[in-house]
């Protein structure tokens, strides 16, 4: 099993689960993190890091998020690998509550 990234992280993008990851699984898009599932070794670091709690084991992944474990996988093939903490996009804080973000995804 992997870890995934849900939608509470588009808009947002917090970093710090990013400083964690002994294996540099995460790649950066435009507004959200993915982790890379061939590169995730499970080990649920990052998990306690995330600010909105967007991280969770793909077992635990709620119904309304399911898509999010293919999204994850699809954009961490052509997302670039992201190893340090940067700072959280501008508007963050006004989105970081928000629910149904997934049109918001920037691809």
């Amino acid at each position: 099993m992997t870890h995934v990234v849900t939608e509470a992280c588009i808009r947002c993008k917090y970093t710090d689960c990013v400083d964690v990851c002994p294996v540099d699984c995460f790649r950066e898009g435009p507004n959200f993190l993915t982790i890379d599932p061939d590169e995730c070794i499970d080990c649920a670091v990052c998990i306690p890091e995330c600010p909105v709690n967007a991280i969770m084991p793909e077992e635990d992944v709620p119904g309304d998020q399911i898509h999010m474990i293919k999204i994850n996988a699809d954009l961490a093939k052509n997302w670039p690998s992201i190893t340090k903490r940067k700072p959280a996009l501008p508007d963050a804080e006004e989105w970081k509550d928000k629910t149904g973000k997934l049109p918001e995804l920037i691809r």
